[in-house]
């Protein structure tokens, strides 16, 4: 997709009201979408059914998301478009994880790496028809209301910078085979608000 038209596509998707009320695709669909998409060029499945999500690098890679949850799917796709090339051949693209229970200062480093992926997930979600809300990934810690209000603010930040300078190139190609999938399946495009 040319420079200016990704940048029309995701400006339209940002800027649209929203107007879907139940999800309008499932795990399976957005795996089947996937699959599509890149298989064939990035030799890597999306695959439901995980405990926990994990990226494994391999011929072909995959990404496992939580059991059938279309929220998970989407927010593993994200991590996926933004971790480069040297990542993507590393397990779990090479990051840490820390499980449910977090101190502050590690809440504070998941807070830190995890706006972009989550406006571009709340981008996919646009494109589908899935109702987004920012994921703190740590339900039994102590976030407060002012750490959650910072978080959702970076992750509009990073809407903005998509809304102006576009998505990378995979989660732009990828954007758009999940819309249009949702045309097939609604006959309509599905859209949300900013």
């Amino acid at each position: 997709m040319a420079g200016n038209s990704c940048i029309e596509f995701v400006r339209q998707l940002v800027s649209a009201p929203m107007n879907a009320s139940d999800p309008a695709i499932s795990a399976d669909v957005v795996a089947d979408v996937f699959k599509d998409c890149f298989l064939s060029t990035e030799a890597t499945l999306l695959v439901g059914g995980a405990v926990e999500p994990f990226f494994e690098p391999g011929s072909p890679a995959q990404i496992h998301f939580r059991e059938d949850f279309v929220r998970s799917a989407l927010h593993e796709v994200a991590h996926w478009c933004v971790a480069g090339a040297r990542r993507r051949r590393l397990p779990d693209y090479g990051y840490w994880y820390a499980p449910d229970g977090r101190t502050g200062a590690q809440q504070a480093a998941f807070f830190s790496v995890e706006a972009r992926p989550q406006a571009i997930e709340s981008i996919f979600c646009d494109a589908c028809g899935v109702d987004f809300s920012p994921s703190v990934d740590n339900v039994e810690g102590n976030v407060s209301e002012l750490m959650l209000k910072s978080f959702s603010t970076r992750i509009a930040q990073w809407r903005a910078h998509f809304h102006d300078r576009g998505l990378p190139v995979r989660a732009a190609l990828f954007c758009q085979y999940l819309n249009r999938a949702c045309v097939q399946r609604e006959g309509r495009r599905v859209t949300h608000r900013p």
